[in-house]
């Protein structure tokens, strides 16, 4: 274990027993508010506090056993208990720095997520239907809800343009590292002469904003038009303006939304992508002022930076970020994401956690 892994963790034991004083006293109980911050302070500590007690039992059997080592007839298992406390110990040990991690309030949220075909014409609107499709298995695989909130298809098949969104436990803390430029190389279906083309899909994932925290849009700041859906939706589509498109003035940032059937359901829809896209794009705005002092691993989620490429002749997927090449493309393609999705966890964490050693140095 890192020193100042060990020193962080020594601290929040000290700070539990602090907290086991504090809600103990009379006055606390008092203030209802005060109390209910401390209850979930010490629930967060003594999870932390629970693990790195049991990590420091292993450690003081790890040590019992290398004393048993000296007597013959004990070796044999002193040895075994050994190795066991060792495996258990770089167990713990990870779980010990992911619950150190700064935690960001985002991920636990539902995700919007927008799918947009880039250079490549009608293929690359035709890997965007792909990518959409390869997230929405995953939803399903991790017992998520996915609902269209607007669509552009493409003549072929595919999209020039879908937003998504994904409702479930951690849906953004998961998918968050997926906003980027995506590149495909394959033979498309309109080549006749077998010839492997390059196309791109841009991909943009926000986080759904908390209605008591979310911006407050001014009615006076926004336009809302009315248009009648386009695409499948039988004969009610087709007979009403359902459609809504919400542009807010200042930014010139629009929302659509044509899924639902009634006017009304639409606009309030749109005005969630719209207050999501706002959120975003402040967010955007800091991550790149703090890439000015420092490139992180991961980057920062522009939909520029090319983050993927998915080469179907080889069956490769790279994740060009993490120099990750995995030859499982086609299961990922059916929604298997789960090896990438982790792989990029674990480099943002490894980033989050350097972040942290630096700050305790200084």
């Amino acid at each position: 274990m890192k020193p100042f892994v060990r020193d962080t963790l020594m601290r929040q034991r000290a700070r539990l027993h602090e907290l086991d004083a504090l809600l103990a006293a009379p006055d606390v109980v008092d203030s209802m508010d005060r109390f209910r911050a401390l209850s979930r302070e010490h629930a967060e500590v003594g999870a932390v506090v629970e693990v790195f007690n049991r990590y420091l039992q292993r450690e003081a059997d790890q040590a019992s056993a290398t004393e048993l080592l000296q007597d013959p007839d004990m070796a044999e298992m002193a040895e075994e208990e050994i190795q066991s406390a060792r495996a258990d110990l770089e167990t713990l040990d990870a779980e010990l720095q992911q619950l150190l991690l700064p935690k960001d309030p985002d991920d636990e949220r539902n995700a919007f997520m927008e799918i947009r075909a880039g250079t490549g014409g009608d293929e690359s609107a035709l890997f965007a239907g792909d990518l959409a499709r390869l997230y929405t298995r995953y939803a399903e695989a991790q017992r998520w809800t996915v609902e269209v909130m607007s669509e552009s298809p493409s003549e072929l098949g595919g999209y020039k343009e879908v937003v998504l969104r994904i409702v479930g436990h951690g849906a953004y803390g998961k998918l968050r590292f997926e906003s980027g430029g995506h590149r495909v190389q394959r033979v498309p279906v309109t080549e006749t002469q077998g010839r492997i083309h390059t196309s791109a899909a841009t991909v943009a994932v926000m986080p759904e904003p908390d209605e008591t925290e979310a911006i407050k849009l001014n009615p006076s700041e926004l336009r809302i038009d009315t248009y009648r859906a386009s695409g499948a939706g039988g004969q009610h589509i087709n007979k009403t303006d359902s459609a809504v498109r919400v542009t807010h003035l200042p930014t010139g940032i629009t929302a659509e939304c044509q899924d639902g059937r009634s006017q009304h359901s639409n606009k309030a829809k749109a005005l969630q992508v719209l207050t999501a896209r706002l959120q975003e794009k402040d967010r955007s705005e800091r991550a790149a002022k703090e890439a000015a002092t420092r490139k992180g691993l991961i980057g920062s989620g522009d939909r520029s930076d090319r983050i993927r490429t998915y080469n179907f002749p080889q069956g490769r997927l790279t994740d060009h970020r993490i120099n990750l090449t995995l030859y499982k493309l086609l299961q990922v393609m059916e929604g298997d994401l789960g090896d990438v999705i982790h792989a990029l966890q674990v480099a943002r964490g490894t980033e989050l956690l350097a972040e942290l050693e630096q700050r305790n140095s200084l």
